[in-house]
């Protein structure tokens, strides 16, 4: 009886443990997950983000090159003989 015992316990012990082992598998590869999905959230905020300032940016090129324009009328024609 005693070998009996000791092997259901034995059993038990390695059914717990392999449970265990699959629980934490899954929930370390499911942090993963989420966080890879959050950071493609962080990323296409940023994507969004750096889009905007390019946006702006292309808006102020516009203005500093109409602005040249009136002022310096020749300034394109200047610029492409020094380049």
């Amino acid at each position: 009886m005693n070998t009996f015992t000791f092997v259901i316990a034995l059993v038990g012990m390695v059914f717990g443990f392999i449970t265990y082992w699959i629980k934490l598998g899954i929930t370390k590869d499911g942090g993963k997950r989420q966080r890879r999905r959050h950071e493609r959230d962080g990323d296409n905020h940023d994507l969004e983000r750096l889009s905007a300032m390019a946006d702006s940016l292309t808006e102020r090129i516009d203005v500093l090159e109409s602005i040249l324009d009136a002022e310096v009328p020749n300034w394109r024609e200047h610029h492409e003989q020094a380049g």
